[in-house]
């Protein structure tokens, strides 16, 4: 497999790592410009950029960047002098971030998730849709997500989560948002946040409470979801929660 090739994987996996390139070299360097390497998550490579102390030099740049704010950083070193390499050159090397989309659930198959979806991954998010409603959890109205026909709450309360992952409740029933939310804020993630009034979010506050959620985690539900914009369609809520949805993931501030 070429490494574009394999990039392209990468890319279709959802995982996050840097692309190398040697953009300049002088004197004797054990790779020359236009010479490419990705370095994942886990230090595992793809490619090289000619091994030794200036490959390990770029694994370590590569992994910091991707922890960072930062999106590139270009890297210069001399061989000998730096590195007590015996090639005496010089090498300049460019590297350039690639993230891991960030990855929305929407736990309902509406009118408002439909737009949310179409919406979300015209942005770049990984998109799922779950619903046990076999007429309106279809490929055809969400295309280009995973669309799960399954029970919401049995999802919610079976899947893995990291801070990429964002959790949009809009299902058809109160007592189902309710079970969805009882399963999904304990668990780690980036956003959470259901559709409703604000009377709505408070009584989901309290009850949530009263099932024994912890403060901390009530903290961190959105409700109502999106952003202050007096949205009244489907598609203008969409658009007011994806723009919160990429408020959060570009580390915005978070509205109150």
């Amino acid at each position: 497999m070429t490494l574009y090739a394999e990039i392209a994987t990468l890319i279709a996996e959802g995982r996050a790592f840097v692309l190398a390139t040697v953009i300049e070299s002088a004197g004797s360097t054990p790779q020359k410009p236009g010479s490419k390497m990705v370095v994942l998550e886990d230090g595992s490579l793809r490619g090289t950029v000619g091994g030794g102390a200036i490959e390990f030099q770029i694994i370590e740049a590569a992994r910091q960047l991707l922890s960072s704010p930062e999106r590139t950083r270009t890297l210069e070193t001399h061989l000998t002098h730096e590195l007590g390499m015996c090639c005496g050159g010089r090498m300049k090397v460019f590297l350039e971030k690639h993230e891991a989309p960030m990855r929305l659930t929407l736990f309902g198959a509406g009118h408002v998730a439909r737009e949310v979806a179409a919406l979300a991954l015209h942005v770049g998010f990984r998109v799922s849709v779950v619903d046990a409603r076999p007429e309106w959890a279809t490929s055809e109205r969400f295309p280009g997500c995973e669309v799960l026909l399954k029970d919401p709450a049995d999802h919610a309360r079976a899947l893995r989560s990291d801070t990429r992952d964002c959790f949009c409740v809009t299902t058809h029933d109160h007592p189902l948002d309710q079970a969805v939310l009882e399963a999904l804020l304990p668990k780690p993630s980036a956003y959470v946040g259901v559709i409703g009034s604000r009377r709505k979010a408070e009584r989901f506050r309290m009850r949530l409470a009263a099932a024994g959620v912890e403060a901390a985690a009530l903290e961190r539900l959105r409700s109502p979801m999106g952003l202050p914009i007096g949205a009244l369609t489907p598609a203008e809520i969409a658009v007011s929660i994806v723009a919160e949805l990429i408020q959060v993931h570009r580390s915005a501030s978070p509205r109150k």
